[in-house]
């Protein structure tokens, strides 16, 4: 199947959607049985992206790589792409959700902190009714040893589902996908990161206006600093500098699959 193009952010490819293309592309990969994994990416993944060049060919080689920020998205109008707009995490599992009601397409839910997954799942057959959930794991705080990724791997195998949703951080569900994607028998799968938390109605969310603004990273600071400052205000003066750098032709960067 053909995929959408890519806008070049320091050497990571963000796919040049919007919600509606990338919930289009992802039912046109589970009707074609294209397996793949989606990357919901915003600054702190571009900048982790940065040192580490595995994690940078993983977003590469994605099916999607979607603009979870708006600076994503704001790169890929100036880029050219205007009808590029934010693929948050948490929206795209809703809008997921919701067409898979129709389509029959199923869902399995790996990650968040104990109960979560459980939770979540309660609350999406509750708002999305009809929707087929066919599966939950909640991770240890380490790697999977080879009992529990047997385990994993069977249960998947079982239910075999369209969607299988990471709920983890970045970068480490990004290489869970990675190292899974030959492993579990799913058709794509997708790291989302705090949506769960979100849905589950552990962690409260921005308002939209200011997740369109630009400064949701400042509301979720406030709201959890001693996690995200390092993130935070690391990162996004580093990003400013590096696209500066990019722009001005002082540094190149290439996309590497």
């Amino acid at each position: 199947m053909e995929l959408p193009p890519r806008v070049n952010v320091l050497g990571v490819g963000i796919s040049a959607i919007n919600l509606d293309s990338a919930v289009a592309t992802l039912a046109a990969a589970v009707r074609s049985g294209t397996r793949g994994h989606v990357c919901v990416t915003g600054v702190h993944g571009v900048m982790e992206s940065q040192a580490d060049p595995a994690l940078r060919r993983i977003h590469n080689r994605s099916l999607l790589t979607t603009p979870d920020g708006m600076p994503m998205v704001w790169l890929g109008r100036w880029a050219g792409h205007g009808s590029m707009g934010r693929v948050y995490g948490p929206d795209l599992m809703e809008r997921v959700m919701e067409w898979s009601r129709d389509s029959g397409a199923t869902h399995f839910l790996y990650g968040g902190n104990t109960g979560v997954a459980e939770e979540l799942k309660s609350r999406l057959e509750q708002r999305f009714p009809g929707v087929r959930i066919v599966g939950t794991y909640t991770p240890p705080f380490r790697p999977l040893n080879a009992d529990e990724q047997a385990a994993l791997e069977g249960q998947v195998a079982a239910c075999r589902p369209d969607f299988l949703w990471v709920g983890l951080s970045t970068p480490k569900q990004e290489r869970f996908m990675d190292a899974q994607g030959g492993r579990l028998a799913a058709t794509v799968m997708l790291g989302v990161g705090a949506a769960f938390d979100f849905h589950a109605g552990r962690v409260r969310q921005a308002p939209r206006w200011i997740q369109r603004s630009g400064f949701e990273w400042l509301y979720r600071l406030a709201a959890e600093p001693r996690r995200l400052w390092k993130r935070y205000l690391t990162n996004n003066p580093r990003f400013i500098l590096s696209i500066l750098a990019q722009k001005l032709g002082l540094r190149s960067h290439t996309l590497e699959a």
